[in-house]
């Protein structure tokens, strides 16, 4: 894959403060409704949002900051959530369908299923996972627009 100037290409770029759960999806909202602006494929889209989503309540639930952004490339879009956070421990514990960290208050709210990161690996065609603990982690996703790597 070609190597981009990302900063040329930023569609998006918003931040996402950690406890705010009222605002929860609002970030995924507002890509989805720029991504259909811009006439890309349905099925795109709602992979762009499941990330997006995903990555949003991450940042909410475990993470005191964060920003998400997203640049549109001539031959993918390309994802990518940094936090101010707790950073994670186990990086392949975490990516474990059911794995959580998240306390009683996050549950209740119906978040914290343990799906998240795995829901955004396989909605991604390249998907990469870096963290330090008392940093933050910073999740990078990949989808390509001819659906080839």
């Amino acid at each position: 894959m070609p190597r981009y100037e990302y900063s040329r290409y930023l569609q998006g770029r918003y931040e996402v403060h950690g406890r705010d759960f009222v605002d929860a999806g609002l970030v995924s909202s507002q890509i989805k409704k720029s991504l259909k602006d811009k006439g890309i494929h349905e099925d795109i889209i709602r992979r762009i949002a499941i990330i997006a989503f995903e990555a949003e309540v991450n940042i909410i639930s475990y993470a005191t900051f964060g920003t998400i952004s997203y640049y549109l490339l001539p031959d993918s879009i390309v994802f990518e959530a940094i936090d101010e956070g707790q950073g994670i421990d186990d990086i392949e514990q975490a990516l474990e369908e059911g794995f959580s960290t998240a306390d009683d208050s996050i549950r209740e709210m119906g978040f914290g299923a343990g799906m998240g990161l795995s829901n955004i690996k396989k909605s991604s065609d390249v998907f990469e996972i870096t963290s330090e603990i008392g940093r933050g982690t910073c999740v990078k996703s990949i989808i390509m627009l001819n659906g080839k790597e």
